[in-house]
C-alpha cells in the first residue's frame, strides 16, 4: 500500500519520541501496512481498506516490528486486472488539488499553481517533482522498468521474458496536467471512495473518458491543509498516503462505478500535518526538509502505481502483498536508503523501490527492457 507516518492528537511527547527514532535512523527494516508484521512474526491484516502501497506512521510502523524483522524480497506477477498489470505505456500524472480549502490560486514564475492555503508551498513542489521525473537522465526511475506485464508473462513469474512489455523509461516528464477542483469544499475526513469520485470527476475533466486513455492515467487526489482523508490521522493506523483503483471492493465508502474504464490514483493528505511521523527532516534538517516525507510519498504512490497499476494484479510480494516501494520504506542507512535525487529541473528526497534483479533496495538503477 502506501507510504504513511502520521498521528491523530498525538501528544508532543510522542511527535518528538517519533522525530527522536527518524534522527536516530532506528527504523530501518523494511515492510508493509498491507501486511504488518506482528510481535509473534505472522502477518496481519491489520491495516485493511487503506488502498493498496500504505505504508503506517513512523510511531505505528515502529510499533509494527517490535520483536519480528519484517523482511524484503522478490516480488512477482499477480496475473493482471482485466489484463492489466505494470503502467507499460508512457505515465501520464494529473495533479488535482481537492476542495475550496486550498485558498486563493495564483501562479509561480516556473507555472506552477500556488494556494493561499498552502503553508508549506508543497503544491508547486508536487508539480515540479512530476515535471522532474524522466528528465536529465535521473535513474531513480529506471528501478521500476525491469517490471512488465503482457505477453509470456505469467501468473507468479519473477523475471521478464522477451517479447513483454515493460514500463517504460518516462522521458520528458510524466506531468499531464493539474486542476484546482474548488467548487466545494474537500469533506474533513474523505472516505476512499470519495476520493476515487474526484479521481473519477478528474478523469471527466481532462478529457480521458475511455479504457485507452486512461491505460496510462494516474490521477492524484491532494487534499488541503487541516483535512484527515480517509482517516489517516488515526493513533492506530495513521498513513500518510495510499494508492489504488476504482474497482476495489475494500476502499471506505466501497468501489467506484466508473463510465470511463478502470482507473489509478491515490490518495495524498496535507501530510506535513503530520511532523516527523510523515517524514518531515526525514533527511534533510531545517527548513529544506520540511517536504521531505512529501516528496517521498509522492514518488513511494507514483513507483508503485506504475509497477502495480490495479492493485494487486502487478508485482508484489506474494508472503506479504509489499509492494515495490514498501519493501524499501523508512531506510535511511544501507543500499537503496532514501535521498537526493537529481532530475532536470532540481533535486529532490525519495526513497528507494525493490530491484529483483538486483535482490535488493535501490535509489537509481541503469534502465531495462
Amino acid at each position: 500500500m502506501t507510504l504513511g507516518f502520521i498521528s491523530r492528537h498525538r501528544t508532543t511527547a510522542a511527535i518528538v519520541g517519533a522525530a527522536a527514532l527518524a534522527a536516530a535512523g532506528a527504523v530501518i527494516s523494511t515492510g508493509s501496512a498491507s501486511a504488518a508484521t506482528t510481535a509473534g512474526g505472522s502477518s496481519s491484516h491489520a491495516f485493511t481498506n487503506r488502498g493498496h502501497g500504505y505504508m503506517p506512521e513512523l510511531a505505528n510502523w515502529k510499533a509494527a516490528q517490535k520483536g519480528a524483522r519484517h523482511t524484503s524480497g522478490t516480488l512477482t506477477y499477480g496475473g493482471g486486472t482485466g489484463g492489466v498489470g505494470v503502467m507499460d505505456v508512457q505515465p501520464k500524472v494529473y495533479l488535482v488539488f481537492y476542495g475550496s480549502q486550498w485558498g486563493t490560486q495564483g501562479t509561480d514564475a516556473n507555472g506552477n499553481l500556488t494556494f493561499s492555503n498552502d503553508p508549506y508551498n508543497a503544491a508547486p513542489v508536487a508539480q515540479n517533482l512530476f515535471k522532474g521525473i524522466g528528465t536529465g537522465g535521473e535513474q531513480w526511475s529506471g528501478t521500476m522498468t525491469q517490471y512488465c506485464d503482457g505477453a509470456g508473462v505469467t501468473k507468479g513469474a519473477t523475471t521478464c521474458p522477451a517479447g513483454s512489455s515493460h514500463v517504460p523509461y518516462p522521458s520528458n516528464g510524466v506531468y499531464a496536467g493539474v486542476w484546482y477542483d474548488n467548487t466545494a469544499a474537500s469533506p474533513a475526513q474523505a472516505t476512499g471512495n470519495q476520493l476515487g469520485v474526484e479521481a473519477l470527476n478528474a478523469a471527466h475533466h481532462f478529457g480521458n473518458t475511455t479504457s485507452a486513455a486512461n491505460r496510462g492515467a494516474y490521477y492524484v487526489i491532494l487534499s488541503p491543509h487541516g483535512t484527515n482523508p480517509d482517516n489517516y490521522q488515526s493513533t492506530t493506523t495513521g498513513f500518510c498516503a495510499w494508492h489504488d483503483y476504482n474497482g476495489d471492493s475494500t476502499l471506505t465508502g466501497g468501489a467506484v462505478t466508473s463510465d470511463v474504464g478502470n482507473f489509478a490514483f491515490s490518495n495524498q493528505p496535507y501530510n506535513m500535518d503530520a511532523g516527523a511521523n510523515c517524514g518531515v527532516n526525514f533527511i534533510n534538517s531545517g527548513t529544506s526538509g520540511t517536504l521531505d516525507g512529501w516528496t517521498m510519498t509522492l514518488g513511494h504512490e507514483y513507483s508503485e502505481t506504475v509497477t502495480d497499476q490495479f492493485p494487486a494484479g502487478g508485482w508484489t510480494n506474494p508472503s506479504n502483498g509489499q509492494e515495490n516501494a514498501d519493501e524499501c520504506a523508512w531506510l535511511k542507512t544501507g543500499t537503496g536508503a532514501a535521498g537526493s535525487v537529481t532530475m532536470g529541473n532540481g533535486t529532490y528526497t525519495l526513497q528507494g523501490s525493490w530491484s529483483n534483479d538486483t535482490n535488493g533496495c535501490a535509489l537509481t538503477h541503469p534502465t531495462v527492457g
